[in-house]
């Protein structure tokens, strides 16, 4: 069955969709601080929190995108979609803990699972040649807008009223991204779908494939780091505020957040743009290792250099964070095995978002493991396991090439 709409309106009503579904995602991290002091948190737990919502990602991705190979992605998205609404409400009416958050925290890493890559599998099985890997681009840079919504909500309703009305008024958000999707997505799979020969979780044609491996193994290292910074760059910019004289502090640290995290939909965009002219595997390589560099750096920083030349750091940092993001998703989604671009997107959300789950927590277990010893900086220490993390990245891709001559 053929969709209701040209592939720009459906490109662009997905994406619209996604930004407002995510308005639940940087609750707890945007108020991070308020949170480790209101439930008396330890860097560990607020770590266990953070990155809960890509555990309850991981576990459900599988089953819930190999599902879109099977039946219409309208229905895994709408349940979905209802989830995230539901667990955004429940964080605001019953969370009041490290368990509570963890419960619905993980919900709502759930309810992405559901919408995120089954929208991409939309684009990607509607809409082919040249624009696909465009499309995609935009596709996967607006998740960066979504994040970045969610922290400019959640910091400004909880300054006028707390963090609970944050997270009701955040519901709100995926009921109209389903509104805004019901009339364009299809309810059938497309005419020349291939159903796929083995059962729902045989990922074995996945990960017998090289090049895509590459790629997921890439996107595990980059997650780490860009769902570190996503999950305590509040927490340091506001430590960082703490140590300068009162009045020298700019922005707000969730403003600055705001908009470091909004840079990353021009950076993904253009740094596609470049692995189409460039060479795909070069520029993800020049980009994750230039991020590395400012990583090792960045958490050296406070209280060593001015209040703004931190807010510069990010903003650059920011940039290569997510450069590379499109990139390396167009990448997977081009070397999918035939009749398992389902199958390949389960297995590069579920793989590469484990890096999401480990990133904040290992990095709060460096805070705490930092602050027990006088010969290191705790927040230098964790910017540093994570450029060594996302150093990874071009090992994968270079271990993992089939093709040698592959750009």
């Amino acid at each position: 069955m053929s969709i209701s709409a040209s592939p720009l309106r459906l490109s662009v009503i997905l994406c619209l969709a996604e930004i407002v579904g995510m308005t639940g995602f940087s609750v707890f991290p945007a108020l991070l601080p308020g949170f480790i002091h209101e439930w008396s948190l330890t860097n560990t737990q607020a770590g266990w929190i953070n990155g809960i919502l890509y555990g309850g990602y991981l576990v459900s991705v599988p089953v819930l995108v190999s599902l879109t190979d099977r039946l219409p992605p309208k229905r895994i998205y709408f349940l979905s979609m209802a989830l995230s609404g539901i667990a955004c409400l429940g964080f605001a009416l019953f969370a009041e803990g490290l368990w509570t958050g963890l419960l619905f925290r993980a919900l709502i890493g759930i309810g992405l699972a559901g919408t995120y890559m089954p929208g991409l599998k939309i684009i990607s099985d509607h809409i082919e040649g040249p624009i696909q890997s465009r499309a995609i681009a935009f596709y996967t840079a607006s998740f960066s807008i979504g994040a970045a919504l969610s922290f400019l909500m959640a910091g400004e309703i909880s300054s006028l009223y707390n963090w609970q009305w944050a997270s009701i008024v955040a519901a709100g958000g995926p009921l109209l991204a389903m509104m805004l999707v019901s009339p364009v997505l299809p309810r059938e799979l497309p005419a020349d779908h291939e159903e796929p020969d083995t059962h729902l979780l045989d990922f074995r044609p996945v990960l017998k494939c090289r090049a895509a491996m590459g790629y997921v193994l890439a996107y595990t290292a980059h997650n780490f780091e860009l769902f570190n910074l996503r999950s305590w760059m509040v927490a340091y910019l506001v430590f960082a505020q703490g140590l300068v004289e009162p009045g020298y502090e700019m922005w707000s640290a969730t403003a600055a957040a705001t908009f470091v995290t909004l840079l990353g939909l021009p950076s993904s965009v253009i740094g596609n743009e470049f692995s189409n002219r460039f060479g795909r595997n070069r520029v993800i390589t020049v980009v994750m290792l230039s991020s590395a560099v400012l990583s090792a750096v960045i958490g050296f920083l406070a209280g060593n250099v001015p209040y703004w030349l931190i807010i510069g750091f990010f903003i650059v940092y920011g940039i290569t964070v997510t450069a590379d993001s499109a990139s390396i998703t167009s990448g997977v989604v081009a070397a999918a095995p035939k009749g398992y671009r389902g199958a390949t997107m389960a297995v590069h959300s579920c793989i590469g978002f484990s890096g999401a789950f480990l990133g904040p927590l290992v990095f709060g277990v460096m805070l705490d493991v930092g602050a027990s010893t006088t010969f290191v900086s705790p927040w230098g220490l964790a910017f540093v396991v994570t450029g060594l993390a996302v150093a990874m990245g071009p090992v994968a891709l270079r271990l993992f090439r089939a093709d040698p001559n592959l750009k």
